[in-house]
């Protein structure tokens, strides 16, 4: 199932190139009203873009995390009721305040950059045109590939916990295929955004079982190269000590710094990644070529990226008179 990159990556520069203004065949159906350069089309704030990657440059220098974490924030908010910024609202009972969302970053810098558009272009810009924008620009600045970014969704008004579906860590192959598929995305798809773990961390409480208890079996997953289980079982205790945080460690160790790499396919292909369901995409045949092929080719991986992230981008957009575009990111208006 080898997918030419190459093919991709020309397909998003020549849209870039292009402008062209319909979203791209391939995306999924209800993408279709985004275009490009939405807001210089419309005469709203044709500057939005430049604005954005500027504000993100200079966080990125200061901390190199902030791509992690806005590809995870991203994906939070698209995979569960689409691109509507609904992650960004604050409340109780919301997405933001779930358990399976403990730990996700960058509202702050969010906040900082809508603060800097509503100065600018004021109720023109949604929340999560901005997140979408700001989540590209922050994996070009890492090393990824710059793609191009449909415009002009609006944000949702209500953000509820019973929402929030997302999969754990140790979720088997086939359940994590069903729940790409159930959004609309592919295998493909599926392989490439987890490639998203090439960069960032994650708790030891994400990989506890397959430590010390995989499978309910009282032992450590037969299948993890032992140089990695033991460097991990040394970072991540059996037992944490009350009062002891929960450690941090990194997706990738061989990434310490957050670039864009293809090492963590690497690391898939020899037994040595972190998260089960990372692991998992070694045994299905189709996940398994396209992560021999992705380990081979950074270029490919690179085009891909930017595909599936375009991909991802358009699930249940919000558009038209549908939704609005919020002053602050994290209260609906009035």
């Amino acid at each position: 199932m080898k997918i030419e990159g190459c093919v991709f990556l020309s397909f998003v520069v020549l849209l870039a190139v292009s402008g062209v203004g319909e979203a791209a065949t391939g995306l999924p159906s209800e993408s279709a009203p985004l275009i490009r350069h939405y807001y210089k089309v419309h005469n709203t704030c044709a500057n939005v873009e430049p604005f954005i990657r500027h504000q993100i440059k200079a966080f990125w220098d200061k901390d190199k995390t902030i791509t992690p974490k806005l590809i995870k924030l991203l994906y939070a908010d698209c995979m569960v009721n689409g691109c509507d910024a609904s992650i960004l609202l604050d409340g109780t009972n919301t997405e933001k305040t779930s358990p399976k969302n403990r730990g996700l970053g960058a509202f702050a810098l969010i906040d900082l950059v809508k603060k800097v558009i509503e100065s600018r272009c004021p109720g023109a810009v949604s929340c999560s045109d901005i997140l979408n924008i700001a989540t590209r620009d922050a994996v070009f600045f890492s090393g990824g590939p710059s793609y191009p970014v449909f415009l002009g969704r609006r944000d949702g008004r209500k953000s509820e916990a019973s929402w929030v579906d997302l999969p754990p860590p140790s979720v088997s192959w086939e359940t994590a295929l069903t729940y790409f598929t159930s959004k609309g995305l592919n295998v493909q798809d599926m392989t490439t955004l987890l490639g998203g773990h090439m960069m960032g961390r994650t708790r030891c409480s994400n990989i506890h079982d397959r430590l010390y208890n995989f499978n309910t079996t009282g032992k450590p997953d037969p299948a993890m190269e032992q140089t990695t289980l033991s460097s991990l079982q040394k970072q991540c205790p059996k037992k944490v000590k009350l009062g002891q945080a929960n450690p941090l460690i990194n997706l990738n160790p061989e990434n310490p710094t957050h670039k864009f790499t293809n090492s963590y396919y690497k690391r898939v292909l020899a037994y040595k990644s972190l998260l089960e369901v990372d692991q998992q995409l070694r045994y299905g045949s189709d996940t398994y070529e396209l992560t021999d092929q992705y380990a081979n080719s950074l270029g490919d991986l690179k085009g891909e990226f930017a595909f599936s992230m375009s991909r991802m981008g358009g699930l249940k957009v919000l558009t038209g008179t549908q939704g609005e575009i919020r002053r602050n990111c994290r209260v609906v208006n009035n």
